[in-house]
């Protein structure tokens, strides 16, 4: 279910949440003012002025694409969230519930009566209803069900039989189908009889007697050729077609690699049983990406950022307990040489440079690793493993010279040693080959333990290049120096 017609964008979406936001504290002091006056009229003043506020509030909602709300609703803490969603007209709930993020739209749906649910469900497709069902109470769903015929109860339950990350479960139902055997003029005469196309129809989809795909036929070519020609003539005989169990993700990438807007969905005897769009790929890949930067954190799910205090730690405690582990364990291999410390106080000064540009050069190893493996570049089968561990290394061995060589002339013309130089050279070059070593091998290890690679990574790198930074630099500084 999408807006047929979009508003255009006339000013930043920061711009529309500052007049929002600007509205409602107006509302909230002209309030805190009439609540202070005296008089026979506060009354009459304070619902005058209460409802004045609330209309514009209102008008300037309804001029709001329903993506824009949803971005506002995401942008505020939840007593202004409610107050906003209160004002949001009934007929674009189930679209605003669409748009938001899980974490937000678990705020909205909590503050919802359970006819209001339904209502706003009903207006959904059966995709979008497949989407949405794990989210509301089972109640509300089985009442749901209930009110769909049979050939969208049957498409509801389709979509949910498929795991999230399949295409099946992201697939549209809404689509045209035509004949191969009628000419495009006919085909011309049933799409104006149809008046509205479903969103995102760039083409249309010919299918024999028994609903098995035979090719598609682009809105173009239907445009350009003679129209007494037949569709058989002008359509597409290999469309790029997906199977509903296939991954989602290698579908999206499918989509950016070949432009795609749409394409068929079939079952393995070749019959269309749905079509994928560019908008459900665009939100997937967004989905994905966000998915990765917050498991690189080590954060476990999406949150709200307005989360209660207690949600929020639950979110976040895990990878925090692990990072204290792997801190507790640097802390320990500096108490090692403490003496060594003792004896030569630069080593303090200097060691953290050691660990910070290991750290960040893994970070770099890491990210690069991800998005290959996210892109299918880099898998653990494929044999590249060795080769993109050389690359790395030899990559880390340049940087270091080269930037451990100028650390090291700095670290000589600070402390006027030219042996705590040549140390700190090789801590630096042997720490951004760990980086290196590690910045690939972590993520290939995860992926072959069937875990996200992305799974924390920045937490272990960095673990890993402190710990390692802090040993090499000062196990060379007490080997030479001391």
């Amino acid at each position: 279910m999408s807006e047929v017609e979009t508003k255009k964008p006339q000013e930043s979406l920061q711009d529309r949440l500052a007049q929002v936001v600007e509205l409602l504290q107006r509302h909230r002091l002209v309030e805190d003012l009439t609540h202070r006056q005296e008089g026979h009229h506060q009354d009459r003043v304070e619902g005058l002025v209460h409802r004045q506020n609330l209309a514009e509030l209102q008008r300037k909602l309804d001029d709001l694409h329903s993506a824009d709300v949803a971005y506002i609703l995401e942008a505020l803490p939840l007593e202004d969230r409610l107050a906003i969603w209160q004002l949001v007209k009934a007929d674009r709930d189930g679209d605003i519930l669409l748009e938001v993020s899980d974490a937000v739209r678990e705020t909205l749906l909590a503050d919802m009566e359970d006819h209001e649910i339904l209502a706003a469900a009903k207006e959904m497709d059966a995709d979008e209803l497949a989407d949405l069902a794990s989210e509301l109470p089972r109640d509300v769903v089985h009442e749901l069900m209930e009110t769909l015929d049979a050939q969208q109860r049957e498409r509801v339950r389709s979509a949910l039989s498929y795991e999230e990350e399949q295409v099946g479960a992201l697939m549209d139902f809404e689509m045209v189908t035509i004949r191969e055997d009628v000419s495009l003029e006919v085909v011309l005469r049933y799409l104006r009889r149809l008046k509205e196309l479903p969103g995102h129809t760039d083409k249309l989809f010919v299918v024999d007697y028994d609903g098995v795909l035979k090719g598609v036929l682009s809105i173009k070519r239907l445009l350009v050729n003679d129209p007494e020609k037949q569709v058989a003539e002008v359509m597409a005989n290999d469309p790029v077609s997906f199977h509903p169990d296939e991954d989602a993700y290698d579908a999206a990438q499918a989509f950016e690699r070949y432009d795609l807007i749409s394409a068929p969905v079939v079952d393995k005897n070749g019959k269309l049983i749905g079509r994928l769009t560019i908008d459900e790929m665009v939100d997937l890949i967004r989905e994905e990406s966000e998915s990765e930067v917050l498991n690189m954190a080590g954060l476990r799910e999406e949150e709200d950022i307005f989360a209660s205090v207690w949600k929020s730690v639950r979110n976040r405690w895990a990878w925090l307990a692990v990072n204290l582990i792997t801190a507790f364990m640097a802390s320990r291999v500096i108490g090692l040489f403490e003496g060594s410390i003792e004896k030569l106080v630069a080593l303090a000064a200097l060691m953290p440079i050691v660990a910070g540009i290991g750290g960040n050069s893994g970070n770099q190893t890491i990210t690069m690793i991800v998005r290959a493996m996210a892109l299918d570049q880099v898998s653990t089968g494929n044999g590249n493993t060795s080769r993109l561990i050389r690359k790395e290394l030899g990559v880390a061995l340049i940087n270091g010279l080269v930037w451990g060589g100028v650390i090291g002339v700095v670290a000589y013309g600070l402390y006027d040693s030219w042996s705590l130089g040549v140390v700190m050279t090789a801590a630096m070059t042997l720490n951004l080959l760990l980086a290196a070593l590690m910045g690939v091998l972590i993520p290939m290890t995860l992926m072959r333990l069937g875990r996200d690679p992305a799974m924390g990574a920045s937490v272990m790198i960095t673990a890993v290049t402190d710990s390692g930074g802090f040993f090499i630099f000062l196990g060379l500084a007490t080997l030479f120096l001391l």
